[in-house]
């Protein structure tokens, strides 16, 4: 039995370039979603609400899809099929985005683009692990995060870069404008051109070599969820606890979705006490109960880092177009030059992201993991806060600087903690699960954020990079409680990975 061979630095660039196009579409989608919003009617309340379609379709799909290709394989491979066909819906979604006649549409379309990204996004993550051998995942990872960086840049900068070549900026009530429109096109054609170099340039190793490989680690045995009631029964009486004091004091028809999703998630692990079916969602549920300790310990770090980045996602542009360009109006010029500085600052930060690559590798070897992270995250943190006192928006450049330190940590050092801790007969559906702790946290942002703005902060959106921030720092905090692993080792395998 002999470990996986290596590839050429080629091969794991072509079998990574298809990020590129995921990330571009991502990217289009972050920078650019709360402004067609609020150029068809949406309120600052309205926004988050909106949004809230692309953390709940990540949380349903992506243990899902992880799970199907785990158990697919055909003349096109394992994961390669879930690419393609992601590739070609989100296409057709990023088409038809910016053409939405009414804020309904956009909603349903952001919905739809989320759901397409998940199906090509998931598979890639484990594509890695199944592909190379533990001394080239590093590698492996850092190109993808090279190709987030790169992708980030150029799809967010790209309404900018239209506008400064002439092309219309404002639109009349309820259009979108062409640059706007053009930037979502011009996304589509990147994402399918570069999925589709990746599955065409690709191989993959069937199921029964792909096991037998000396590095792969065996399927630990199911969990004993017998017990699984108990965490069931806590989180439905808290949901259906919730759910009575929201409708006793009228409070905000949002929360409804937290309280709802609480007491699913209770009724889940009831379910999974008493079942007997050996279906797809009893295994996905049982591989959930019976998650690898790395995933726990890094789980809270992950949810306020996330919390966080959903904050900025969402108010980004709103806080840049009224503070810094002083115009909450969608018809304004002033809003648009905003909006479009807004997209830069997004560019901006996925560019710094790809500098910090390279310096992690240092910090991690002068002051070790945890700290290099809390470091990381601590920067991060005072990027958002500082929007709020800056209001020369090129100062805001400086902001970005910390943020990119902080989205640069996140994409990689907890991938590179995990990939190497987990059996390579469910790398799919543990790598969805780990998502888990992305997505739940922005469940958490688009159901309290607007309310908090609401109740606390007249409605300013600056304030909710603010409390993004606070959740920076308290994700540091958290990283102190997660043990150390030997830094010289993994200070030598984040160095490979930035390489």
């Amino acid at each position: 039995m002999s470990g996986k061979p290596e590839l050429s630095f080629r091969q794991i660039w072509n079998m990574s370039l298809g990020f590129l196009g995921i990330q571009f579409a991502f990217g289009l989608q972050t920078a650019n979603v709360s402004r067609i919003f609020q150029t068809l009617g949406a309120d600052m309340q309205q926004i988050p609400v909106l949004w809230v379609a692309a953390p709940i379709t990540g949380l349903l799909m992506q243990p899902l899809i992880g799970y199907a290709s785990d158990h697919t394989w055909g003349r096109f491979g394992r994961r390669r099929p879930y690419f393609l066909g992601g590739a070609i819906l989100t296409t057709l979604a990023l088409l038809a985005m910016p053409n939405s006649p009414a804020l309904w549409v956009a909603a349903v379309m952001l919905w739809v683009m989320n759901a397409s990204v998940n199906i090509s996004m998931e598979p890639f993550r484990a594509f890695v692990a199944d592909q190379l051998p533990t001394s080239q995942r590093p590698l492996g990872f850092a190109l993808q995060s090279f190709f987030i960086g790169v992708g980030g840049v150029l799809s967010s900068i790209l309404p900018w870069a239209l506008a400064r070549l002439g092309v219309t900026n404002v639109a009349p009530a309820g259009h979108i404008p062409d640059t706007v429109r053009i930037a979502f096109y011009s996304g589509g054609a990147v994402m399918l051109a570069a999925v589709t170099w990746t599955v065409l340039t690709t191989r993959e190793y069937p199921p029964e070599r792909l096991h037998a490989f000396s590095d792969s680690l065996p399927a630990h045995a199911d969990a004993d969820v017998s017990r699984a009631w108990r965490p069931g029964l806590a989180m439905l009486a808290a949901g259906a606890a919730a759910v009575f004091v929201i409708w006793h004091f009228s409070l905000a028809a949002q929360l409804y979705l937290l309280a709802g999703g609480l007491a699913a998630a209770g009724a889940l692990y009831l379910w999974l006490s008493r079942t007997r079916s050996p279906g797809m969602t009893r295994q996905v549920m049982t591989d959930l109960y019976g998650m690898p300790g790395p995933m726990r310990r890094l789980a809270w770090v992950q949810f306020f880092s996330w919390f966080a980045m959903f904050a900025l996602w969402l108010y980004a542009t709103p806080a840049v177009t009224s503070v810094q360009f002083g115009s909450s109006n969608p018809l304004s010029v002033a809003y648009n030059a905003g909006a479009n500085w807004a997209d830069v600052l997004s560019g901006a930060y996925s560019g710094f992201a790809v500098l910090a690559a390279l310096v992690i590798p240092l910090m991690v070897r002068a002051a070790g993991l945890r700290w290099s992270h809390v470091i990381n995250l601590a920067a991060a943190a005072l990027g958002l806060i500082s929007f709020v006192w800056i209001r020369n928006p090129d100062w805001l450049l400086l902001s970005m600087l910390g943020v990119g330190f902080g989205w640069a940590s996140i994409l990689s050092l907890p991938y590179t903690l995990l990939a190497d801790n987990l059996p390579a007969q469910k790398m799919g559906v543990y790598m969805g699960m780990f998502n888990f702790f992305i997505t739940i946290p922005q469940i958490l942002a688009a159901s309290v954020l607007g309310v908090l703005l609401h109740a606390f902060f007249g409605n300013q959106p600056v304030y909710g990079l603010v409390l993004g921030g606070v959740s920076l720092l308290i994700a540091g905090l958290c990283t102190l409680r997660v043990a150390e692993p030997g830094t010289g080792a993994l200070a030598a395998g984040v160095s490979a990975q930035q390489t």
